[in-house]
């Protein structure tokens, strides 16, 4: 296992979550967009 006492700052550990929880929002955001039908600046009121 790699490392796990340095968790903070740009290390693989935090690379790696950076990467997981933006491919989540992006898939939130897409789901989200074909459940309602309006884009996402739509549905936040900027277009």
């Amino acid at each position: 296992m790699e490392n796990q006492g340095n968790k903070f700052g740009f290390t693989a550990f935090a690379e790696n979550w950076n990467g997981r929880l933006a491919m989540l929002g992006f898939i939130i955001a897409v789901a989200t967009e074909l459940m309602t039908g309006k884009g996402i600046l739509a549905q936040l009121g900027l277009m």
